[in-house]
């Protein structure tokens, strides 16, 4: 045998070294995509909490401007809700269609800047998320617990409610077809949250 020759019994311990390594290799490799998932993951978490600090911060800002213009809002859907439409005089025509025209681009403004108008339409289910319940009254045309009409609406702003519609409720013992269920209401359509979304909307205790 020569000094290049490697003895047969020295073959084993050498493969035993590789097969080390490479399950060393293997585990090295796991821990790091491990790791590179779980920095995914955070840089995931961190983006999404940027955009919801973001957003919170825009709607505080626009929160208390948006508040003071539902009043002129307000006032705007009144004198269109009572002008007189069959007028022949042509400039009271244009003078509603001048503020038929104002209300729509303040709605359209609310609208882009993520103030939605709550106006729940006669029938349905009065949600305490997003309605105050001012009056009740007996109906034939709507269920009890539905909504009979809106005195005054409301408005959220990118999802929190800012302001909730003050509506008229079917009393308990109301014949009218039963109102659609709405996703965001209780079991108790009557124990509901506030403008801030977490306490009482001006909930009250029907009776029959």
């Amino acid at each position: 045998m020569t000094d290049e020759q490697t003895p047969a019994e020295d073959m084993p311990f050498e493969t035993d070294d590789a097969s080390q390594e490479v399950e060393a290799l293997k585990l090295e490799v796991a821990q790091l995509k491990e790791q590179a998932l779980r920095y995914a993951a955070e840089a995931e978490n961190t983006k999404r909490r940027a955009e919801r600090e973001m957003n919170d911060a825009r709607a505080y800002a626009i929160q208390k401007f948006a508040r003071d213009l539902l009043g002129a809002a307000d006032n705007l859907a009144r004198a269109t809700a009572h002008s007189p439409k069959d007028s022949t005089d042509a400039a009271v025509k244009n003078f509603i269609i001048g503020v038929e025209m104002t209300e729509k681009e303040l709605q359209g403004a609310f609208e882009r800047n993520g103030l939605k108008k709550i106006d729940p339409a006669p029938g349905e289910k009065f949600d305490p998320h997003l309605h105050q319940a001012v009056t009740e009254q007996p109906s034939t045309e709507v269920a009890a617990g539905g909504v009979i009409s809106v005195l005054q609406a409301g408005y959220e702003l990118m999802g929190r409610l800012v302001r909730p519609a003050m509506v008229a409720v079917a009393a308990k013992g109301s014949t009218g077809p039963a109102a659609p269920e709405s996703s965001s209401a209780g079991s108790n359509p009557y124990a509901g949250a506030g403008a801030d979304g977490e306490g009482s909307g001006g909930a009250f205790d029907t009776k029959a």
